[in-house]
């Protein structure tokens, strides 16, 4: 059944719950702050009376207590599957996928055993409690074992992103007190040596552990502050934890854990200044992965049947998203319910290559989370294989993909659910295919967050027969704060406020967080009178404890990371989001901005740019990004870019236009062609006139778009454009083309070529 009620009654509906009448924990202006700053400093588990949230259904506990769960219940089930040895990019043996049993697996005795050794090793090496294991690397397994060997022993992993520069990796291996340094290619190593020598003020390190290649016999490197630092290999760590590493001082240190002490640290990119370090505690985590976990298994009816759960590791396990889905909420599901999960991972040039598809097929996820980029990608080859067919193939694919579009609209909140006549056959001849070569037909959850999601790309999802929830959050609450199922959702909204956790919209006073008005309920999403929208706070068990600060760094850093934190969470016990925007009367969350990206217009419009920006991508599919600009100018102006073979977030890609692209004219095949052709500038001057005769996008000419230009390259985490989650940097690309948007401003026309 589907529903339309309020957001707890969706989930009391929908799962068959009882009514819950103390969800929430019951906060107090007195008892705060609600957040601690120090390595070693505990925030106790925020435990409701009744419900998800309380001691009940979800009891405290650490991730080590789950790893130890995991390998007494399922010990023989296989844990972690990565193909090895790699097969080089390019090479004939990197076609495709290898057979699964010529993966290299650990079962879950053997993840814990491995786990344990690391971390024996590392108290023996000199890690002390409260330290940080750093981790710079691709997915792999040893990620993942390192990450848990923290814990046991006494400390925290603070994971690098594969796309830090050698200054931003030198600087969170110091700050968070790294004194353990997992790397995976002898060029990370030297690139983080490099930068830790020219900071000078590395004290804690004591090795180098390398898991993705043998470095040599009695290695060592010179680090500045700490002398001579062993370098060794992954078997080499294991060798010293069996052999030499103290049993009862790691027992002593597990047993010295309490749920509120920190088990990780995830590390927020802001358009400037050095990254803040968000605390998560052991209790956020496994509080935030039994949510997950929970509304996944009942929406799919798999919580209670012996079954495998498969996902695919390929986003960076540094971010909350692949320290919650692929690393945590495997051990909640195995060590706590019936089903076990597997992990399988992706090869390290997947994304760069476009080649994740053969993973999937390989892996047959039943969980996927892809972010928006990847959803994208995966459409645009979609449409590129269903552009080339033609005659009764044509025929057919449009007919069931119209069954199938007309299924998932009547699955929508407040819808039957109904299946069209023929959709058994459509599915059967048409859809059924498609997923199979995606590697998604065994896929039963498929889920997006990280960033907005276009409402378009959900519907042609939904025309493959393909549902995509919708989630949203951010760090500072462990991951999600809303969810989407099958049984609940809506295109446009991110889902509802899972259970336990508290969200509303307020008008917050600019100059004190602690000063705040609740908006009214929405009624609907269509809404956008400005007195229902106000900033997303929410508060509950996933709360984080807070940025953490370094004393080593001195006092202006610990007063910079304190008042940071003050500012994010208030005397109540509300996260702040930055977001804006609503909750309607049915519980359901919609994001209509990010109040540091709305453009001020000249007559002082608040005016948010990417309702209008991604109206633009939708009526031309061969678009990647559209960036607005406006703030206090008399209109705006937009910056357009070209989807590329190669672009994929991290990198800018090549002058060679992609799949979406290469449909607006067959007859140009390069970005620099692009900017010159007539039939280009036509379609990408089509659609910005249709957003701004669209009033729901355009309320009235302040928001209107009068002139754009296409540039020559994509935004991409490499030009420090993009974020790891791929959130665009605006301030940042608007300072890098800052001469070209003034030339734009100056030149009369409504193209004005890039030069």
């Amino acid at each position: 059944m589907f529903f339309s009620c309020g957001g707890r009654e969706i989930l009391q509906e929908a799962y068959g719950g009882e009514k819950v009448d103390n969800p929430f924990f019951p906060y107090s202006k007195e008892k705060g702050p609600w957040y601690t700053f120090t390595k070693d400093g505990v925030m106790p588990p925020r435990l409701s009376e009744a419900g998800l949230a309380s001691s009940k259904e979800c009891p405290a506990s650490t991730l080590m207590e789950l790893c130890r769960k995991a390998a007494e219940k399922r010990g023989d089930k296989p844990a972690m599957m990565v193909e090895r040895p790699c097969p080089p990019q390019g090479s004939p043996e990197a076609e495709g996928y290898l057979p699964l049993d010529q993966w290299t697996s650990w079962n879950y005795q053997q993840y814990h055993d491995e786990t344990v050794a690391a971390a024996k090793a590392f108290i023996k090496l000199g890690f002390a409690q409260f330290d940080s294991v750093n981790v710079w690397g691709f997915n792999a397994p040893e990620w993942i074992m390192s990450s848990v060997a923290a814990g046991f022993a006494g400390g925290k992993v603070a994971g690098l992103y594969p796309t830090d520069s050698v200054d931003t990796a030198a600087y969170k291996v110091v700050h968070s007190g790294g004194s353990v340094v997992v790397v995976e290619d002898k060029s990370k190593l030297e690139k983080l040596v490099k930068g830790l020598n020219a900071r000078g003020d590395c004290k804690r390190v004591k090795v180098f552990v390398a898991y993705g290649y043998e470095p040599a016999a009695g290695e060592k490197v010179t680090v500045s502050g700490c002398g001579s630092v062993p370098v060794m290999s992954w078997k080499a760590l294991l060798d010293i934890g069996k052999t030499s590493g103290t049993e009862q001082e790691m027992e002593n240190r597990v047993a010295a854990t309490q749920p509120g002490h920190c088990a990780g640290l995830i590390y927020t990119s802001g358009t400037t200044g050095d990254p803040k370090a968000v605390m998560i505690s052991h209790d956020n985590i496994i509080f935030e992965a039994t949510s997950a976990a929970t509304l996944i298994g009942k929406s799919t009816g798999t919580l209670d049947i012996e079954m495998q759960w498969r996902i695919l590791s390929y986003l960076p396990l540094s971010h909350v998203a692949g320290l919650m889905v692929d690393i945590v909420t495997p051990l909640v599901i195995t060590g706590g319910h019936i089903p076990w999960e597997t992990v399988f991972f992706a090869r390290n040039y997947d994304l760069k290559a476009g080649t994740v598809k053969d993973r999937l097929c390989a892996a047959q996820p039943t969980i996927f989370l892809g972010v928006p980029l990847v959803w994208e990608k995966i459409a645009d080859k979609i449409r590129a294989i269903g552009a080339s067919v033609t005659g009764a193939k044509k025929h057919i694919a449009t007919w069931a993909k119209g069954l199938a579009l007309q299924h998932s609209k009547n699955c929508l909140l407040g819808g039957d659910g109904s299946y069209p006549f023929g959709y058994t056959l459509a599915d059967k001849l048409v859809l059924s295919k498609i997923k199979a070569n995606l590697g998604l037909d065994q896929c039963i959850f498929g889920f997006t967050g990280a960033a907005p999601i276009r409402v378009d790309t959900l519907e042609y999802f939904g025309s493959l027969g393909l549902q995509i929830n919708e989630v949203y959050g951010m760090s500072e609450c462990t991951g999600a704060v809303t969810f989407s199922t099958d049984q609940a959702h809506q295109w446009g909204s991110c889902g509802w406020a899972m259970p336990g956790q508290e969200l509303k919209a307020f008008i917050v006073d600019p100059k004190d967080i602690n000063v705040k008005t609740e908006c009214p309920r929405a009624t609907s999403l269509e809404d956008d009178r400005e007195k229902v929208q106000g900033e997303l706070c929410f508060r509950g068990r996933n709360t984080m404890m807070g940025y953490m600060a370094n004393l080593d760094l001195g006092q202006d850093h610990v007063d910079e990371i304190t008042k940071k934190t003050a500012e994010a969470i208030d005397a109540e016990g509300w996260l702040h989001s930055g977001d804006k925007g609503m909750v309607t009367q049915q519980g359901m969350v919609k994001i209509t901005g990010r109040y540091k990206e709305l453009i001020i217009g000249e007559g002082g419009e608040n005016i948010a740019p990417v309702p209008i920006e991604d109206h633009v991508k939708k009526m031309c599919d061969g678009l990647n990004e559209v960036m607005m600009v406006g703030d206090k100018r008399k209109y705006n102006v937009v910056l357009v870019t070209l989807k590329a073979k190669e672009a994929n977030g991290e990198t800018p890609g090549t002058d060679e236009l992609d799949a979406g692209a290469r449909r607006v004219n067959v007859e140009v095949t390069k970005i620099s062609e692009a900017i010159k052709d007539q039939t280009w500038i036509d379609t990408v001057t089509a659609a910005i006139t249709s957003a701004n005769n669209n009033p729901k996008v355009c309320h009235n000419q302040a928001f209107k778009i009068q002139k754009f230009t296409i540039l020559l390259t994509n935004f991409s985490e490499q030009e420090n454009e993009l974020t790891p989650t791929k959130k665009l940097k605006r301030k940042v690309v608007e300072q890098r083309y800052h001469d070209l948007i003034e030339r734009m401003y100056k030149t009369d026309g409504i193209y004005i070529p890039f030069a």
